[in-house]
Order: structure tokens, then C-alpha cells, then sequence
């Protein structure tokens, strides 16, 4: 009987690079491979028109293979990358939420990385290269991951608030939702969960630490907000790393977490020749996100690039925002008409642009110093980039290449 893996992405690669052939080698299905080969480690890839259910005793699917696929739907021994390695998964932590989850997982190995804690998931190492010896694997979990993940729990569940994204991958917000809280019914009395304070009343054996916002977390952890640098929106990150902290080692390191250096792409301000301000926030994928940065400039005039691949979210929320602040859009991407519908719609003046390169010049030509330009797109970058970080790198190049 064979063993599949279907897709051929990070996690994938790694489990045919590494467990190949420990299990006899897999047999690789994805939509890019024409005609059967092999790899340098001896696994077949095949097409997908080549998949036998009847003659596969396992398949692990890449966590963003989406389900309506049909090796999905042919699958009978689907399993998830948690679930294979989880006999094998040491005490863990898993972050997940709809924005803010690397930050905290970043922030969390920051703290714990002194007792041997490991990060991984869907930041940095792929299960399959992680260490099994390892004091603790900190993952940041993704709705994909979990919506295929059966059996693996955590012993700490770190739960961020979740608000619309992926909808056109998982159908719709309920099914997004559910998967970020499948995990609840499965952990056990010795585990804790963080979760925001409306889904306490969810079934778990677990602990519950419900908190409505992050001052709430503070007072329930016996943290305080003033010892820590970070600002909204990293805020709760920060009180949630503590937080497990708090949990795994009963202390909270406050001066080490201020040493933490926040990654580019998120509310990274910087200045062109002439002194005037431009904000990365290319990560901002989604519309909450992207909430939060307009919230953080609400005192300015903004110049406000938006727009992508919107997942199927509606993001009339955002556009609702806007109305009260001083905002000009810059409508990109493959959502461009629907951002130009929106902004007409509640009154905000707006350009479309297309291209990121064009939205930077029009910028340029009426942006005043004291006033921002803001890249914090609420969509996803893969109709027109190979990722969140090209746009973003695009993004400051054409800044810097302004005349």
C-alpha cells in the first residue's frame, strides 16, 4: 500500500525530504506535476490524475491544500502533518487566531528558547525537521492545519481573536471559526487554554483563561501593561506570550520580551528624501488587520493603499471605518473594482491604481510631511506577487525610487 502526501509545499517537501525513506518512500500528488518522475530522495511525483484511493493507506495533505479539492474528496486515510508527528510531539504550545499568531509565536520562542523551546508550524521548521527531543515545540497554527487535524491537542492553546479571513477556502466564517476551535473538545484537565472571553463557554476538559480584551488578560494573569514597550495592536501578543510564560515557568520576563525586535512588514514606518512618512504593513492580510493600522493613524491624513486577493471576505466593515477619518484610497490588485464599489459607496475618495508601483506615484505627487501613506492591503498578495513580503519589498523600492 502506498503513502501519499498531496502538494508539494514546505510541509510536504519536508516530509519527503526527511522521512522519505523511513517510510518507503511517498507518492507525491500535485496539480503542477505533468507526468510521473522522481526526486533526489526517490519519492515519485505524480499527477493528480494518478491518485488510487483504494490503493493508499495514508494521505497527508500540505495544510493549505483546500478541501474542496479532489484528492480531498477521494482521500480514506486523510491525516494531518499534527497528527502523523503527534505520537512523537513533545509538550507543546499552539498559537493560532486570525492576526497576530507569528507575532506571538515569535514573541513565545523569544521567551522560552532559554529552556530549549522550539518554534515551528506555520513559522519557521516544518514538523518534520523539528526536534522530537525538545523541551517544548511552540507552533503558530494556522485554520488550515486545524481543519484537517483529528487527534493532535496541545498542552497550552493560545487563542487570539478571530474575525473573517480564508472564507473562500473554508466557505464560510462559521467553518473558518469552528476550525480555529476544534482543538477545545479534544484537551484535557492538565491543559490550558487563552481564548477571548465569547467562547468561554465552549466544551473543554481544559483550563479556560477567557479575556475580553488585553487589560483583561493583564488582571487575570497578574501582568503589568506599563513594564511592557509594545503598543496596539502587539499589545495582546506581548500579554499572551507572557501569559504562557507565566503558564510554563510561573514567571514573566519583562525586560527580555522588550528585547524582542518586532519582523518587517508590520507597521514598519520609515521616510522617503523628503521626510515624509510610509508605512510597511504588508502583512496586514485581512480586514482586522488592517483596522488596527488605520486605528493606530487615526490622528493623521491617511493615504490608504488597498486591495488583492480578498478571499472572499466582504470588508464593508473597513470601508465603514473610513468614514470617519481623513483618508484618500489607493485601490491595487485583483479586488480593485470592489474597493473603488466600496469607497463610492460610503463617500471616500478614491483612486485605482492596479499596480503598487502606480499607487506610490500618485502617493507622492499630494503627500504632505505630518500627513501617512499606508500599505495595509487587508488582502492577500498572490494575485500579483509571489508574497506578502515581495509586495512589501516592492513597496519600498518604489518609495525609494520616487524622483
Amino acid at each position: 500500500m502506498k503513502k501519499s502526501l498531496f502538494g508539494y509545499g514546505k510541509t510536504t517537501r519536508a516530509l519527503a525530504e526527511i522521512w522519505g525513506a523511513k517510510m518507503g518512500g511517498f507518492c507525491i500528488y500535485d496539480d503542477g506535476f505533468d507526468a510521473p518522475q522522481k526526486d533526489a530522495f526517490g519519492n515519485a511525483l505524480l499527477p493528480t490524475s494518478a491518485f488510487k484511493p483504494d490503493e493508499s493507506e495514508l494521505e497527508i495533505p500540505s495544510p493549505g491544500f483546500p478541501p474542496q479539492h479532489e484528492l480531498i474528496l477521494r482521500a480514506r486515510n486523510l491525516k494531518s502533518e499534527y497528527d502523523f508527528f503527534y505520537d512523537a510531539m513533545p509538550r507543546s504550545v499552539w498559537i493560532s487566531g486570525t492576526n497576530g499568531k507569528t507575532t506571538t509565536t515569535q514573541m513565545s520562542q523569544h521567551l522560552l528558547g532559554r529552556i530549549g523551546a522550539q518554534m515551528g508550524g506555520n513559522v519557521g521548521t516544518p514538523l518534520a525537521a523539528m526536534d522530537a527531543g525538545a523541551r517544548l515545540w511552540i507552533l503558530e497554527t494556522s485554520s488550515f492545519t486545524l481543519h484537517y487535524t483529528r487527534e493532535a491537542r496541545p498542552e497550552i492553546y493560545a487563542l487570539l481573536p478571530i474575525t473573517p479571513d480564508h472564507l473562500s477556502w473554508h466557505g464560510s466564517f462559521e467553518k473558518y471559526e469552528a476550525a480555529k476551535l476544534s482543538v477545545l473538545e479534544r484537551m484535557s484537565a492538565n491543559s490550558t487554554i487563552i481564548l477571548p472571553q465569547k467562547y468561554a463557554h465552549m466544551a473543554s476538559g481544559a483550563r479556560m483563561i477567557a479575556y475580553e480584551d488585553a487589560q483583561d488578560l493583564a488582571e487575570k494573569m497578574g501582568l503589568e501593561p506599563l513594564k511592557i514597550r509594545f503598543k496596539p495592536p502587539f499589545l495582546l501578543d506581548a500579554l499572551i506570550a507572557l501569559s504562557v510564560e507565566k503558564i510554563v515557568l510561573g514567571s514573566a520576563s519583562y525586560e527580555l520580551l522588550n528585547d524582542f525586535v518586532m519582523e518587517k512588514n508590520k507597521l514598519e514606518e520609515f521616510f522617503d528624501a523628503k521626510g515624509r512618512l510610509w508605512v510597511n504593513d504588508t502583512k496586514a492580510t485581512n480586514e482586522a488587520a488592517a483596522l488596527e493600522a488605520l486605528k493606530r493613524y487615526a490622528d493623521k491624513t491617511i493615504h490608504f493603499i488597498v486591495g488583492g486577493d480578498d478571499k472572499g471576505v466582504d470588508l464593508g466593515e473597513l470601508f465603514d471605518f473610513m468614514r470617519g477619518l481623513d483618508v484618500r484610497i489607493y485601490a491595487i490588485g485583483s479586488s480593485a473594482e470592489k474597493m473603488m464599489a466600496h469607497a463610492q459607496k460610503c463617500g471616500i475618495s478614491a483612486q485605482k491604481c492596479g499596480e503598487l508601483s502606480l499607487a506610490v506615484r500618485s502617493i507622492a505627487a499630494t503627500l504632505q510631511v505630518g500627513e501617512v501613506a499606508l500599505l495595509s492591503p487587508a488582502c492577500a498578495s498572490l494575485d500579483q506577487f509571489a508574497s506578502y513580503a515581495e509586495r512589501g519589498r516592492i513597496f519600498k523600492e518604489s518609495v525609494r525610487d520616487l524622483d
